[in-house]
């Protein structure tokens, strides 16, 4: 399969590839150092090269996982993309937190880049997200605190991730931000119709994806025959598997959205490579959404 390419997040934002490999569960994967080299290169072969984390994954543990191999490996930081996320808090007694909270202070978010970049074994990040909306974020000290990462050279663009659009619009009126990371699938279809996806396209971003196989919800034939019945109907006309025609009805979607896949098997980073090929129709499309639904659109 020929290597995917790489596309711009937004105007002026960050090249990353169509879709993303995700770390999240990478300290429940049970990887050796040999494990975890065959599969980012494995994912970069394919030309999936931007990797998601976020500060917390795996217990605050994930980004040092991934970090031996880019220690061990410095000279391939340019043949990637690092996405991490930062401001949530969760109940830890040794860190002094008693009851799970976001901090979007200065303080924390600087903090929180400089762990990351020391885990992870890079002098910067490609891309930061606040990780959720938090109700006592005061947008001109984030903005304030992006210019100075930026300017540091720590950061080089910054996004959301789980922002409703007017969080989205309320923040974007202080600095510039190149996406939303948002869940979306076929059982998740909320961002189609809530102004999520119609934001970006009105604003020249592309949404991120998160969980867009539903954590593999999506092909339980007893809980869900009938879209399950739809996929592989579909995968079987179209020759490749039912993940990658669950991913390329979300690539379908006009805001051009960047899924990111959260597995551990190599063949999954397959699918999602090739689900960058499959092209589907308006009514396989919409075959899909009403299997998903249960009912026809009005």
């Amino acid at each position: 399969m020929r290597a995917l390419g790489l596309q711009a997040l937004a105007a002026d934002g960050p090249l990353l590839s169509p879709v993303a490999a995700g770390v999240w569960r990478l300290d429940e994967w049970g990887f050796d150092d040999a494990a975890l080299a065959a599969w980012v290169e494995h994912a970069i072969v394919l030309g999936i090269t931007t990797f998601d984390h976020a500060d917390l994954y795996g217990g605050f543990r994930c980004e040092a996982l991934f970090g031996r191999w880019l220690k061990a490996n410095p000279s391939r930081r340019d043949a990637i993309q690092l996405v991490s996320k930062c401001g949530i808090k969760p109940p830890d007694a040794a860190r002094g937190w008693r009851v799970k909270h976001y901090d979007t202070t200065a303080a924390h978010i600087t903090a929180s880049v400089h762990n990351s970049l020391q885990h992870l074994g890079s002098d910067y990040l490609d891309l930061l997200l606040i990780h959720r909306p938090d109700p006592l974020l005061e947008p001109d000290e984030v903005a304030e605190t992006f210019a100075r990462l930026r300017d540091a050279g720590k950061v080089r663009h910054f996004g959301v991730s789980n922002f409703s659009p007017s969080q989205y619009a309320l923040l974007a009126s202080r600095t510039h931000l190149v996406t939303n990371q948002v869940e979306a699938s076929l059982l998740h279809t909320v961002p189609l119709f809530d102004g999520s996806f119609d934001q970006c396209l009105q604003l020249g971003v592309r949404p991120m994806l998160w969980s867009p196989l539903a954590g593999g919800r999506l092909f339980d034939a007893a809980a869900n025959p009938a879209l399950a019945a739809g996929l592989q109907h579909l995968a079987t006309e179209l020759e490749v598997s039912t993940a990658a025609v669950a991913l390329a009805w979300l690539l379908r979607h006009p805001c051009r959205p960047l899924p990111i896949i959260g597995s551990r098997k190599l063949a999954a980073l397959d699918d999602a490579a090739a689900a960058c090929l499959v092209q589907l129709d308006r009514q396989q499309w919409f075959t899909l959404l009403q299997l998903a639904r249960g009912q026809e659109v009005a």
